[in-house]
């Protein structure tokens, strides 16, 4: 995903940003949405994904904008999403 989002981002587009990055983790930020999507790497091929906004609705538009993200750039590969609100 970090791969994908840099490639992006090296052509001239895209609206998520990496801030910061780990050995297995990343924080993204978005152009338009305050808040951000902090990437962190599981045991398996699993990543977790928590996104965080001062503002509510931001952070209902940093979700689907994450989705869409994910469906557009990994759509065959993805066999599930799971959200827990907390």
């Amino acid at each position: 995903m970090i791969k994908k989002q840099a490639e992006i981002r090296r052509s001239g587009r895209g609206t998520f940003s990496r801030t910061s990055s780990g050995k297995r983790a990343a924080r993204w930020t978005h152009v338009r949405y305050k808040g951000s999507i902090a990437l962190k790497a599981g045991d398996t091929d699993a990543v977790s994904a928590k996104i965080k906004s001062s503002d509510r609705g931001d952070e209902a538009r940093l979700l689907s904008s994450f989705l869409g993200w994910l469906d557009r750039h990994f759509g065959k590969h993805l066999s599930s999403v799971s959200i827990q609100y907390q």
